[in-house]
C-alpha cells in the first residue's frame, strides 16, 4: 500500500522517528500520523511525548531506541548545539542510509557540519526549517525550505506534504539560509508594525481603523494581518517566542558576517529584542511592541490588558 502525495511516491511503512516535541513538534507528528505514517516520537522530557499515544504515536524514552528502526529521522530541537549533541549520541544506532532531516533553526555552518558528520556515518541529510508558526504546524501549511542533494529531497519531499509547501532552495545548509532571509523580514516586519500601531496611536488616529486602512496597499503583509491583531489585542501569548526570534537574528548575522556583508537594520532589530528578552523571553515576538512602548513613556496601543505567557 502506498501514500501518493504530490509527484513523490513513499511507502506507508516508512518509519519516522521524530525529535522534539515542543510548541511546533507535536502539531508536526500529529500531521505525519493524520497522514498515515508510523512514528515514533522522543524527547529529551519523555512526558512531554507521551500524550501522542493517543494519536498513534510511538513515545520512546530511550534516544537509541526511538532511531535504530528509522528510514526517516526528523529533528525539530531547540538550537544548533542541541542537535549536534543528538546526532552524536543517535549516530550508533542509526540504520545505514537513513534520512536524517534537521527541521530545527540553526546556523548555516552547523548544518553544513550535521550534514558531513552524517555522511561520513552512511546517513543522509537534509536541512529544512519552517515558517508558519503553530498555527502552520496544526494546519499543516508551513512553508518547508530544504536544503540537500536533488536526491535526498526527494526521498524527503512526500514527507514534507504531511506538514506543508516545501521548496528545495541548494546544497545542504541552505534551508537555513532561507530560514534566516525569513527571519531577517518576519523580525524587521514585526518592530516596524509595532511602530506604525504606535504612531497612530500616539498621533490621534484609531490604531485598528489605520490598520484596516493600509491593507490591501503595498504596506499588506502576513505580520501586518496576524501580529498586527496580536498588538491591537494586546495577545502576547507565544507563537514564535521573542528568545527564539532573537537566536534566529544572532544567527542571521553571524551569516551576514560568514559572507562579508553587512546589514544595518538587521543589527538594530536585533538591539530590540536583547532589550527585552530578559523580561519577556517565552512573549510571542510580537511583544516588540512592549519594547517600543518601553521607550515611549506614556503611549500605549489599545485598551487592554497584556496577555503574557
Amino acid at each position: 500500500m502506498f501514500n501518493i502525495v504530490h509527484s513523490g511516491v513513499i511507502p506507508l511503512s516508512t518509519q519516522i522517528s521524530f525529535l522534539g516535541i515542543g510548541l511546533m513538534g507535536e502539531p508536526m507528528v500529529r500531521r505525519l500520523l493524520h497522514a498515515g505514517f508510523a512514528v515514533t516520537v522522543w524527547n529529551r522530557t519523555a512526558s512531554k511525548a507521551e500524550p501522542l499515544a493517543e494519536f498513534g504515536a510511538m513515545p520512546v524514552a530511550d534516544l537509541a531506541d526511538a532511531v535504530s528502526s528509522a528510514d526517516v529521522v526528523i529533528s525539530m530541537l531547540e538550537a544548533g548545539p542541541v542537535v549536534g549533541l543528538v546526532i552524536e549520541a543517535a549516530l550508533p544506532s542509526l540504520r545505514p542510509g537513513v534520512l536524517w532531516i534537521d527541521m530545527s533553526s540553526t546556523r548555516q555552518s552547523e548544518a553544513q557540519a550535521f550534514h558531513m558528520r552524517l555522511t561520513a556515518g552512511g546517513c543522509r541529510f537534509v536541512d529544512a526549517p519552517v515558517s508558519g508558526g503553530v498555527g502552520g504546524a496544526q494546519a499543516g501549511t508551513l512553508a518547508i525550505m530544504a536544503g540537500g542533494s536533488a536526491e535526498d529531497y526527494a526521498r524527503a519531499e512526500p514527507v514534507f506534504a504531511a506538514m506543508g509547501r516545501s521548496t528545495l532552495v541548494g546544497p545542504a545548509g541552505s534551508g537555513q539560509v532561507s530560514k534566516l532571509c525569513n527571519q531577517l523580514i518576519v523580525g524587521g516586519t514585526i518592530n516596524i508594525v509595532a511602530e506604525a500601531l504606535l504612531l497612530a496611536q500616539a498621533a490621534g488616529a484609531d490604531p485598528a481603523a489605520v490598520r484596516a486602512a493600509i491593507r490591501g496597499g503595498f504596506a499588506e503583509s502576513k505580520v501586518l494581518e496576524v501580529h498586527g491583531q496580536r498588538m491591537l489585542e494586546r495577545n502576547f501569548m507565544p507563537g514564535g517566542q521573542v528568545r527564539t526570534q532573537l537566536k534566529d537574528q544572532h544567527n542571521i548575522l553571524a551569516a551576514a558576517a560568514a559572507a562579508g556583508v553587512q546589514l544595518p537594520v538587521t543589527d538594530l532589530v536585533t538591539q530590540r529584542y536583547e532589550a527585552i528578552v530578559d523580561m519577556f523571553p517565552q512573549a510571542d515576538h510580537s511583544a516588540a511592541l512592549l519594547g517600543l512602548e518601553q521607550l515611549n513613556t506614556g503611549q500605549r496601543v489599545g485598551s487592554g490588558p497584556d496577555q503574557l505567557p
